[in-house]
């Protein structure tokens, strides 16, 4: 494709993927909008797209937000970091792992911030770009206040934006997407990708995004097809009642298991535990055991697990309370951990259950209600229900979600893009 001025890097084509090809040069656009499926490479073009753009033009200052500043460090910064060392100038780069900056051989500069920090984002003059990834975490007044910071002298001002598309009460919605959308086209390109424009995917992370298509049919529009979809009113929608025996699932069977959850509460919320087995194979999950109960001491809980044969395993706590976790182990449930929570950790893990068939005992009757009655929020603007659960009828669900997350839930991820290693960068 020809030489970037003055560090002489010679980039071929074979590195981008096709769709993007066409947009990598052009900077007649105020606003450029990237939006699509999970694993659609969207974030690492417009990656790509930057560095190429400020190694051309030195000096320039580029703004990278996010709405929370340490989701910055493994995603953008992250991203950047590769794809600098792919491109073999790390060395010549300045690199700040604690500021999340990184300054090019000539000069140009790229500066991450989180929303959460705004008085360090109004101390940065002279912004001659801004990226905006994942656009529907922030709001929409929050994103004109950023456009309005792009005012510089320099050529070639742009604001990029990327995401995947969730509910259509999302303020990007109405603003790209909506019939009466009212922006201005002749300054806005607008490009919708999915997994299948990314050559660098692995076939196993395809296989885990068309298994939605199964399970829950609008996870796959929105997180494979990268398609604004309706939510329906209930989280859960993939379960029923029925009797089984869970020793016989378990016995010489290497693809099942047993896991169990705890969520704590006190006086007016359920301490619980769910006792299910998971076959990953047919992807199914049977709950065959619950407790529910208010006012439990750690003592009580302690005599709970006891009961119901437990104090062996591995349960996975709340780990909001790590007091509670400490104690259990000190009375004897060795083996008792957190759960590992974080952004998005209740969206991601609700993901991962809706991707299997719920099969609950007859005898599991609180649970029963939960899955009844756990639903999402409706946006009472739009009467859309939004991508986020009420914080109701969750404590039995929410020690579901801890195992499941525990066993499995760090191997899959339908957030994280993976492009692969790019080894063929030279021409």
């Amino acid at each position: 494709m020809g030489n970037i001025a003055e560090t002489k890097i010679k980039i071929s084509k074979k590195i981008f993927n096709e769709v993007y090809l066409p947009y990598l040069s052009t900077y007649d656009k105020r606003f450029e909008v990237y939006y699509g499926g999970s694993g659609s490479g969207k974030s690492v073009f417009v990656t790509q797209k930057l560095l190429y753009k400020y190694l051309k033009y030195p000096n320039r200052k580029c703004l990278i937000i996010r709405k929370v500043n340490n989701t910055l460090k493994d995603s953008c910064f992250a991203l950047f970091k590769s794809i600098i060392s792919d491109w073999q100038i790390y060395d010549q780069c300045k690199i700040n792992k604690t500021d999340l900056t990184i300054e090019l051989p000539n000069g140009s500069q790229f500066i991450m911030k989180g929303l959460d920090d705004p008085e360090r984002i109004k101390s940065i003059a002279n912004i001659d770009d801004i990226w905006v990834e994942e656009c529907t975490e922030i709001d929409d007044f929050d994103f004109d206040q950023l456009c309005l910071r792009l005012r510089s002298k320099n050529p070639y001002n742009q604001v990029f934006v990327s995401f995947n598309p969730i509910s259509k009460s999302n303020w990007v919605y109405k603003r790209w997407f909506a019939e009466n959308a009212t922006y201005n086209k002749s300054n806005t390109s607008v490009l919708h990708t999915t997994y299948k424009d990314n050559k660098f995917l692995p076939q196993s992370y395809i296989d885990n995004l068309l298994e939605m298509e199964k399970t829950n049919n609008v996870y796959y529009k929105i997180y494979a097809l990268g398609e604004f979809a309706t939510l329906d009113k209930l989280v859960y929608t993939n379960w029923r009642v029925e009797g089984f025996d869970y020793l016989e699932l378990l016995k010489g069977n290497i693809n099942t298991y047993a896991i169990f959850g705890t969520d704590f509460g006190y006086t007016n919320d359920y301490t619980t535990l769910i006792c299910s087995v998971i076959d990953e194979v047919d992807k199914k999950l049977y709950i065959y055991d619950e407790h529910f109960e208010t006012h439990m001491t750690n003592e009580d809980i302690f005599k709970m697990y006891t009961e119901k044969h437990v104090v062996g395993e591995r349960i996975v706590c709340d780990s909001s309370e790590p007091k509670s976790i400490e104690e259990l182990k000190r009375l004897g449930c060795k083996r008792v951990v957190g759960a590992t929570k974080g952004k998005d950790s209740i969206i991601n893990g609700i993901q991962l259950i809706q991707q299997y068939e719920i099969i609950v005992h007859p005898n599991c009757k609180m649970i029963q209600e939960e899955l009844k009655n756990y639903t999402w929020i409706k946006d009472k603007a739009t009467n859309e229900y939004i991508n986020k659960p009420i914080d109701k009828y969750n404590h039995g669900l929410d020690a579901l979600r801890y195992s499941i997350m525990d066993k499995i839930g760090k191997k899959k991820s339908y957030g994280t893009l993976i492009i692969g290693s790019i080894t063929d960068l030279y021409a």
